[in-house]
């Protein structure tokens, strides 16, 4: 359950309050919360953990249909949108990452959550659920393989150090979004919030999730799980998705078709409907 004082936002979906907690090391770490649902429920909390170079703010859209049923959390990853940049000379290691989701659960009083993760935050939540796996109730990925370690990202560093992160996103936008199928304002609302972040904190970030691969531990993901592929994922291959296939005992999947690597920005209704599905059929929705 959500800690008392962490309570139903009173305004428009987007203009909930940024909540802040101070992580074990003294990090500032930002999340919101997101309750729409019948107060005398007690619906159960779903964590959203966002990708690389993002930030909270964009789940917006799943917001509407996910918080009428769950308690939507939504955290801000340190050094991204509105949680602090870790200082320059502090190492930045993954199990340092989650912790802070296990204590920002600890902070809300939630003693296990549905998680959801895009692309690094479905790093963080694999991580969590073989590492934690009494916190997660169910593993939702959207565009996350078993680490990045087989994929393109080291040499996205030196293009960010010499053009700026917005301008190498941008370059590279085609990778990330379905152009023909998605609002141009969306495209320019995602280059600006991208560029709200730190640029070498970036690389390190991303630096760090290059070094991993732990297909050979998926087996220790016991929950259930729903893995969404993009079809046409750039950065590494569909088939660095099929170690969950082989290896996690209770896994469902599901690709779309055609689709570059930030499902979650270009689709989110499609992504929130498969949310409620999964969690509807394997909990009852709400549950």
């Amino acid at each position: 359950m959500i800690a008392e004082g962490v309570g139903k936002n009173g305004g428009e979906v987007g203009e909930v309050a940024v909540e802040t907690f101070k992580a074990s090391d003294g990090v500032q770490l930002a999340y919101y919360v997101d309750d729409f649902t019948d107060p005398w429920t007690g619906a159960p909390i779903l964590l959203l953990l966002h990708a690389a170079m993002g930030s909270a703010r964009r789940y917006y859209a799943w917001v509407p249909p996910l918080s009428r049923h769950y308690r939507v959390v939504r955290m801000d990853l340190r050094g991204h949108g509105n949680s602090q940049v870790p200082p320059t000379d502090r190492e930045l290691v993954l199990d340092r990452l989650v912790g802070d989701v296990v204590e920002l659960m600890d902070h809300l009083g939630c003693v296990s959550a549905h998680i959801v993760g895009n692309s690094a935050g479905g790093y963080l939540g694999q991580q969590l659920a073989m590492n934690h796996g009494e916190r997660v109730r169910s593993l939702m990925l959207f565009g996350s393989t078993p680490g990045l370690k087989n994929s393109q990202a080291p040499s996205w560093i030196p293009q960010i150090e010499t053009k700026g992160l917005r301008t190498f996103l941008a370059e590279t936008i085609a990778d990330r979004l379905p152009l023909d199928k998605v609002d141009p304002g969306l495209v320019e609302w995602f280059l600006d919030e991208a560029a709200k972040n730190d640029p070498a904190y970036i690389g390190k970030f991303v630096l760090l999730m290059a070094s991993y691969n732990w297909s050979d531990q998926l087996d220790r993901i016991t929950c259930p799980t729903l893995v969404v592929v993009p079809g046409a994922e750039p950065i590494g291959s569909p088939a660095n998705y099929e170690p969950f296939r082989r290896h996690v005992r209770d896994v469902e999947m599901r690709v779309y078709e055609g689709a570059p690597h930030n499902i979650c920005d270009a689709f989110p209704d499609r992504c929130a409907g498969d949310v409620l599905d999964f969690l509807g059929r394997r909990f009852g929705l709400g549950a």
